[in-house]
């Protein structure tokens, strides 16, 4: 029974790998109907090969930095308790591989392709796992001086901000270093439109990225015997509240409301174990509000030019969520409690403290170094030909 247990597990920690996997073509999708035609085929690229560099940095150093385990022993011992260890490592590294992901979407249209897969190391391999290790591994003390101090830990079940703020807080620093898109602010204060390429599109990438979601949240119990359906339908309920407040709050607008899903599954991944569904409804309800609000001021009046808008989504509503689930969480309001809302300030402020300076570091080193950013001439021509010598609609004759 033990070993039958244990590859139940690593079945069921495998479909969740898969699940976050399988977001990933969410986040090139929805980069790809929001981006213009000339750098559609930049934004599939970059996806995959972030994929691929975080892989790497999180294999050889990333999850060692958080978890202090490493995968050099022989396969013999590798694949003890069935290899369970290799598809925790798998499923965690979908989690990391979703940080550059983030940041892609706010980069997008101006960046150097290099210089970014070079971040994309550097942050999967040290800063991302970092903050990780201090929350979900205990390391550095964190934990115990927030408990102490604030009479319980800091909760983050699935990463609203481990995860998604780390991300957009990290995307906030590249963004400010790259400036914005030529063209995108007169010297009159005008704002010139760069409406999505493709609608169908960016709604594709957020069915896939919402799908998914539910891979990201209910495995993040790690084993069949800690799963709960409360984290499914607490997903649900956090969603559609995001759905509906994008709705109205931006006046039907499509972009809008396929962001709105995704803003109410970020704020509540990190209480998703804990509250109660009416308390999911409202923190998914309030994300997607907040995120149409902080993105059009972003793009109107503070002049961030913050492409798919990943600081709002990512990073502010991530921030809400952690703080929520010391609001929700509580069984004050219906929620399973073990939380504080102090407590759950405090991880927050500490998780968007560490992203932000790890942001302007990373992209303020590189700008200086190497360069982060394509001339004029080449982003007037588009990334796609300058960088990858093709169009997403090439014509052969």
């Amino acid at each position: 029974m033990e070993t039958f247990k244990t590859s139940t597990d690593v079945l069921f920690i495998l479909l969740g790998a898969i699940m976050v996997l399988a977001m990933h073509a969410g986040f090139a999708f929805l980069e790809v109907g929001t981006v213009r035609k000339k750098n559609q085929v930049n934004a599939l690229v970059k996806i995959i090969t972030d994929f691929a560099v975080s892989t790497i940095a999180y294999f050889f150093i990333g999850f060692a930095v958080a978890y202090g385990v490493d995968f050099f022993a022989e396969a013999k011992t590798l694949t003890t308790k069935s290899g369970y260890e290799l598809v925790k490592f798998f499923f965690l590294l979908t989690f990391a591989a979703a940080i550059p992901a983030i940041i892609s979407g706010g980069i997008a249209e101006r960046a150097r392709f290099n210089p970014q897969l070079a971040a994309t190391f550097i942050i999967v391999a040290l800063i991302y796992p970092f903050f990780e290790g201090m929350t979900w591994n205990g390391n550095f003390g964190m934990q115990d001086w927030i408990s102490k101090t604030f009479g319980a830990e800091f909760h983050d079940f699935a990463g609203s901000v481990v995860v998604h703020a780390m991300g957009g807080w990290l995307a906030l620093g590249a963004v400010v270093m790259l400036g914005a898109r030529y063209g995108r602010y007169t010297k009159e204060g005008k704002i010139s439109a760069h409406p999505p390429s493709s609608i169908p599109f960016l709604a594709l990438g957020a069915w896939i990225l919402t799908v998914g979601w539910f891979g990201f949240n209910v495995m993040s119990a790690q084993t069949i015997d800690a799963v709960s359906g409360l984290v499914a339908v607490n997903s649900l309920m956090a969603m559609v509240g995001g759905i509906l407040a994008a709705l109205f709050i931006g006046k039907n607008d499509p972009g809008f409301v396929h962001n709105g899903p995704l803003a109410g599954l970020v704020a509540i991944c990190a209480g998703s174990d804990l509250m109660h569904p009416l308390g999911a409804l409202a923190t998914g309800t309030v994300a997607g509000g907040l995120f149409v609000w902080t993105f059009t001021l972003c793009q109107n009046k503070w002049k961030i030019d913050d492409v798919l808008g990943v600081w709002p989504l990512h990073g502010l509503c991530g921030a809400w969520g952690g703080i929520a689930a010391g609001i929700f969480g509580s069984t004050a309001l219906g929620g399973l409690g073990g939380v504080t809302f102090m407590a759950q300030l405090a991880g927050t402020v500490i998780g968007v403290a560490i992203a932000t300076a790890g942001g302007f570091i990373v992209y303020g080193g590189m700008k200086a170094i190497v360069g982060i950013r394509l001339t004029q001439e080449e982003e007037y021509e588009g990334a796609d030909l300058t960088i990858h010598k093709i169009e997403s609609e090439s014509v052969i004759d």
